[in-house]
């Protein structure tokens, strides 16, 4: 019985950790492959249900959270040194934000969907730049353009809220070359 609760919580523990080399694709797979929590499956279910591919998925969601299931943006200061309210309530794998979650709960009837879990932020991601897709005309693997929108959100990616962000460009450009990186990783490694 002792085995068997220390197996479970190895198992258990083992889900919410983020894997150590997430420069490599293939390898993130590869530490994420268990029966319960296999990240390949998930992101392939993903692919197949809204057209995006993979390493764009996967790249989204490194440059959001660097796979970490609890992310959260930091904590501004309260006369520089109180910890204070977050920037925004971006949290999980995904960073989705406390209304985007809600509003992807409510039209996709997930209701049980939580960003801290992996299977479910792949499909929010996946879900949201097909939105881009539908909204904005952007393709879908345009990663550069389709993390400008998640960024900026629909609307402010319309307006062309993210000229003016270096943040949001440079975010993009890293995400864009992660995406390639991923891409041709999983050619190498027989994962297409």
């Amino acid at each position: 019985m002792r085995t068997m609760l220390i197996a479970l919580l190895l198992i258990i523990g083992g889900c919410a950790s983020a894997p150590s080399q997430t420069g490599n694709v293939c390898a993130v797979f590869d530490q994420k492959s268990g029966f319960i929590n296999n990240w390949y499956r998930d992101a392939k279910r993903a692919e197949r249900m809204y057209g995006v591919p993979v390493p764009i998925l996967m790249a989204t969601i490194n440059t959001e959270s660097s796979f970490k299931a609890r992310a959260r943006p930091p904590r501004k200061k309260l006369l520089g040194v109180i910890p204070w309210k977050r920037q925004s309530t971006a949290y999980g794998y995904s960073q989705a934000l406390n209304g985007t979650w809600s509003e992807y709960q409510t039209k996709t009837g997930r209701f049980g969907a939580r960003r801290a879990d992996f299977g479910d932020a792949v499909q929010f991601v996946a879900w949201y730049h097909a939105q881009s897709n539908r909204r904005n005309g952007i393709a879908l693997n345009d990663m550069y353009n389709l993390y400008l929108a998640y960024y900026s959100g629909h609307g402010g990616y319309s307006r062309g809220a993210w000229r003016n962000s270096s943040i949001a460009k440079n975010g993009a450009s890293r995400a864009a070359g992660m995406a390639q990186k991923y891409a041709n990783q999983m050619r190498a490694c027989g994962m297409t």
